[in-house]
């Protein structure tokens, strides 16, 4: 993706809120479903992208029609584009052997993405694995590689934000990682 984009997300704790939701804000703005599903423990996670104005109006929108089923939400202009090619898991590494790993785990789906772009925009690192909820009981997941202190100051950026939003489990730099880790995940 070569242009930058924003992006907005909302988490529901309602299935049928988040449906009625997103087919509200497709009506309200012109905006691209990136995401929408059900994730676990029983909520729904909807993606949007579009321009600054249209995303920022359908979130808006989606946040009326959600009201107390909104669990979180946020919009983020210009949205680094790694961070679609790892949500994607689109990613392939020129080598199994990185110099370091960074891990980063969020108690929300939607709170994982704002880190992700934190820690995109932070060093010189490739996000290779951006996980939202399914099979992880509702948490994010965030991995990255690059150099030692690249991969150090991406993770601080992105547990700083999640630290700000009080939603952090826990962040983790290996250096060297072992390749059968690294296959495990990628």
């Amino acid at each position: 993706m070569e242009k930058q984009i924003s992006v907005g997300v909302i988490e529901f704790q309602s299935i049928a809120r988040g449906m009625q939701a997103e087919d509200e804000m497709l009506k309200s703005a012109t905006v691209t479903v990136l995401v929408g599903r059900t994730i676990c423990a029983g909520k729904y996670l909807l993606i949007i992208g579009g321009s600054v104005s249209d995303v920022e109006a359908a979130i808006s929108r989606g946040l009326e029609i959600g009201g107390d089923a909104v669990i979180d939400s946020l919009v983020c202009p210009r949205v680094h584009e790694s961070v679609f090619q790892a949500l994607g898991q689109s990613v392939m590494l020129p080598s199994q052997k990185v110099p370091a790993l960074g891990i980063v785990e969020s108690f929300g789906a939607c709170s994982i993405l704002a880190a992700s772009d934190f820690a995109a925009k932070a060093g010189r690192v490739t996000l290779i694995r951006l996980h939202l909820a399914m099979a992880l009981g509702g948490k994010g997941l965030l991995m990255l590689t690059g150099s030692l202190s690249d991969v150090r100051a991406s993770v601080r950026a992105a547990a700083d934000e999640l630290r700000r939003r009080g939603l952090l489990v826990s962040e983790v730099v290996l250096s060297n990682p072992s390749e059968e880790l690294l296959m495990e995940y990628i």
